[in-house]
C-alpha cells in the first residue's frame, strides 16, 4: 500500500486486528521510506442501494459522506475511532439488510442519528440539530426533552 505521508510504494503491516464484531480488519502500517505509521480498515466492497435525495436524484452510496458527518458531529466527545467505524459498519449492515434497490437519504439520516445517539449523546444532538435544520433555541429544547426526558 502506498504511504500516505511521503507517496512510498512500499508499506509493511505492523499489525492486524480484526474488530470485534468481524466486520472489518485494522492494520497498521509502517513506511520504509518515512517510518511513519498508519491504520487502514478493510471491509468487503458490497452493493448498496441508491440513495434517492429529497428533490428526487438519485446518486450512489458514498460512505465518506456519513463518514464525514458523524465524524464532525463527534468531534471533541470522547468517542474513538474505532467506535465510529462500527458505528457506520452497522447502518451499512441496515442498508442492505433493507434488500432495497433505493433508500431515501431522510432514512439514512434517522439512521445515523440512532447511531449517535447511542454513541453520545451531545453528537446526536448535533447531529439532529444539523440534519433537521434547526434555527430557534425552543426546537433544541424540544429535542432534548423529547429524547432524554426520563
Amino acid at each position: 500500500m502506498k504511504c500516505p505521508f511521503c507517496g512510498h510504494p512500499d508499506t509493511q503491516v505492523a499489525e492486524t486486528r480484526e474488530s470485534e464484531d468481524g466486520r472489518f480488519i485494522r492494520r497498521r502500517r509502517r513506511c520504509s521510506a518515512c517510518d511513519k505509521r498508519f491504520t487502514t480498515y478493510e471491509r468487503a466492497e458490497l452493493a448498496f442501494p441508491a440513495v434517492v435525495k429529497k428533490d428526487g436524484r438519485r446518486v450512489e452510496y458514498d460512505r465518506s459522506k456519513i463518514q464525514r458527518a458523524l465524524r464532525t458531529a463527534v468531534r471533541k466527545r470522547p468517542v474513538t475511532a474505532e467506535q465510529l467505524e462500527d458505528a457506520i459498519a452497522r447502518i451499512e449492515e441496515q442498508l442492505l439488510q433493507l434488500g432495497q434497490r433505493e433508500v431515501p437519504a431522510s432514512h439514512i439520516g434517522e439512521m445515523a442519528m440512532r447511531a449517535l445517539y447511542q454513541l453520545d449523546k451531545v453528537a446526536y444532538v448535533r447531529f439532529a440539530s444539523v440534519y433537521r435544520n434547526f434555527e430557534r433555541i425552543d426546537e433544541f429544547k424540544a429535542l432534548v426533552d423529547e429524547e432524554f426526558d426520563e
